[in-house]
C-alpha cells in the first residue's frame, strides 16, 4: 500500500509539473498531504512529518534567500561591469576569442545562481558581436546556458539546493566535492568553445563566399558594381561596450573584498552559510545604501526571486518530509529493487547521470531533484551505494542541461533577448550540451573527482 501511494504521490507531482498544470508550491504540498490521508495517517502525524522535513530544509533555504539578494545587490552595484567590458574589449572581431569570452563572462555573471540575471547581462552585451560578425544567436545560447549549467553546482544554484533538500545533505559540502568537477568541466568547455568557434569561423566562411557569389552574379547583369559582401569585423571596428555595461562601479574595492570574503567562510566552513550571507548583505546595504529607504527598496526589489526559490524548498519539507518518515520512500525502492535486473541496480546511479540532460526535457529541475533523485538514491543505497556518489553522479549529469529544457522558466526570458526558437534552441544545443555533459561526467570519475560508489 505504501508503495503504491508513494509512486503515486511521485507520478502525479512529476506529470503535474512536466505539464505546467500546477505550481511547484501547490504540488510539493497538497499531493503529499492527500497521499498520506489515502495511506491512512492522521493529520497529527503528517505534522509531525512536516516538523521533520521543515528541519531538514531550513538552512538551504535561508541561505538561498539572503544568497541571491546579496549577489542581486553586487549587479546592481556594476561589480561585474568593468569584467564585462573586458571581455567585449579583448574578443573583439575574433570569432574564437568571442565564444571562449562568452563561456568565462557566463561563469562570472552566473555566481548569483539566478538564470535571469545572467541572461539580461550577458545577452545585451554580447548578442551586438555576434550580429555583427554573423555568428549564430544560438551559439551564444549554447555557450551561455553550459556555462550556467556548470556554475549551477554552486551551492546556492538549484540543482545542488535541491538536492541538499531532498537528501537532507549540506549543500555547501555537496559544492566542495564538486569544486573539482567545475574545474574539470570549465577547461573542458573552453575547449570546445574553440572547436565550435573554429567550426562557427568556418561556417561564417563559407556564407560569406556564398555572398560574395551572388552579389558577383547580380552584378553581371549590366549594374556596375552595386556594394561587396560585409567582411569580418576588425580589432578596430567596435569602438565601446555596450552603454548599460559603462557605468561606473561604486565601492569597487569594497565590495570584491566583501565577495572573496564571503567565498572564502563557504570554503573553509568557519561559519555556517546561512549566517555567512546574512552578514554578507547586511555589510553590502550599509556599504552601498546608507540610506534606510534604499535598502528597503534594494530587498524589495530582489526579494521577489529569492522568496520565489525559498518557498519552493520550504514547501518541498512537507513532499519530503511524507515520503521519508512515512516510509513510502523506502517501500518503493525496496519493491523497486526487486523488479529491477539485478545487475542494473549497482549503476542505477550511472544510467540516470547518463540520461540526465535527455530527461531534463521531459523533467523540470523540481521533478528531477525532489522526485526522482530521492528513488534513485533509495535504491542504489540497497547495492551498496554511497549517497554521495548517487548525489554528484546525478547532478552532474543533468545540471549542464538546466537551461535546455522548456521548463525552466528563465529560458524563456534568453530566447526572447536572442530572439530565437525554443524547437530550434534544442536542435542546435542538443547534441552538444549532451556529450558535453557524458563527456564532464566520464572525466569526473576517472580522475577520481566524483567516487563511483
Amino acid at each position: 500500500m505504501l508503495s503504491l501511494v508513494g509512486l503515486a504521490v511521485i507520478a502525479c507531482i512529476t506529470t503535474l509539473l512536466i505539464l505546467g498544470r500546477i505550481s511547484p508550491v501547490v504540488g510539493l504540498t497538497t499531493i503529499p498531504i492527500i497521499g498520506a490521508l489515502l495511506a491512512g495517517f492522521t493529520p497529527g502525524e503528517i505534522s509531525d512529518f512536516f516538523e521533520t522535513g521543515l528541519g531538514s530544509v531550513m538552512d538551504v533555504a535561508v541561505m538561498l534567500v539572503f544568497a541571491i539578494i546579496f549577489f542581486g545587490i553586487m549587479n546592481d552595484v556594476g561589480l561585474f561591469n568593468p569584467l564585462i567590458n573586458l571581455t567585449v574589449r579583448l574578443t573583439r572581431g575574433n570569432v574564437v576569442a568571442i565564444c571562449v569570452g562568452t563561456v568565462v563572462l557566463a561563469a562570472i555573471c552566473h555566481l548569483d545562481g539566478a538564470g535571469a540575471s545572467t541572461f539580461l547581462i550577458t545577452i545585451p552585451a554580447l548578442l551586438p558581436l555576434y550580429k555583427r560578425l554573423d555568428m549564430s544567436p544560438y551559439l551564444l545560447l549554447l555557450l551561455v546556458a553550459t556555462s550556467m549549467g556548470i556554475m549551477n553546482m554552486l551551492p546556492w544554484g538549484g540543482p545542488v539546493g535541491r538536492s541538499a533538500a531532498a537528501l537532507g545533505l549540506d549543500p555547501v559540502s555537496i559544492w566542495r566535492g564538486l569544486i573539482p568537477v567545475q574545474v574539470i568541466s570549465m577547461v573542458l568547455l573552453i575547449g570546445m568553445a574553440v572547436l565550435l568557434g573554429i567550426r562557427e569561423k568556418r561556417r561564417i566562411r563559407i556564407r560569406q563566399r556564398m555572398n560574395t557569389k551572388q552579389l558577383a552574379a547580380a552584378g553581371s547583369g549590366g549594374r556596375s558594381g552595386g556594394g561587396s559582401a560585409p567582411g569580418p569585423m576588425e580589432a578596430g571596428d567596435w569602438a565601446a561596450g555596450p552603454a548599460n555595461h559603462e557605468q561606473k562601479p561604486r565601492n569597487l574595492w569594497a565590495n570584491t573584498l566583501l565577495v572573496f570574503t564571503v567565498m572564502g567562510l563557504l570554503i573553509a566552513d568557519i561559519v555556517p552559510p546561512s549566517l555567512a550571507f546574512i552578514v554578507a548583505l547586511s555589510v553590502a546595504l550599509l556599504i552601498n545604501y546608507p540610506k534606510v529607504t534604499d535598502q528597503m527598496q534594494q530587498i524589495r526589489a530582489h526579494g521577489g526571486a529569492a522568496l520565489g526559490t525559498g518557498a519552493i524548498i520550504l514547501a518541498a519539507a512537507c513532499f519530503l518530509g511524507i515520503l521519508q518518515e512515512s516510509g513510502m520512500l523506502e517501500s518503493l525502492a525496496s519493491d523497486a529493487v526487486g523488479l529491477l535486473p539485478a545487475a542494473t541496480v549497482p549503476y542505477l546511479h550511472l544510467i540516470v547521470g547518463i540520461l540526465g540532460l535527455p530527461l531534463e526535457l521531459m523533467l523540470s529541475t523540481d521533478a528531477h531533484y525532489f522526485a526522482l533523485l530521492p528513488l534513485v538514491e533509495s535504491i542504489a543505497a540497497e547495492a551498496g551505494v554511497s549517497t554521495l556518489a548517487v548525489t554528484y553522479t546525478v547532478i552532474v549529469g543533468n545540471v549542464i542541461g538546466t537551461y535546455i529544457s522548456p521548463f525552466n522558466a528563465s529560458l524563456w526570458l534568453g530566447l526572447g533577448l536572442v530572439g530565437a526558437d525554443i524547437g530550434k534552441h534544442i536542435r542546435y544545443s542538443f547534441v552538444p550540451m549532451w556529450a558535453f555533459s557524458v563527456l564532464v561526467l566520464a572525466a569526473s570519475l576517472a580522475l577520481g573527482a566524483i567516487p563511483f560508489r
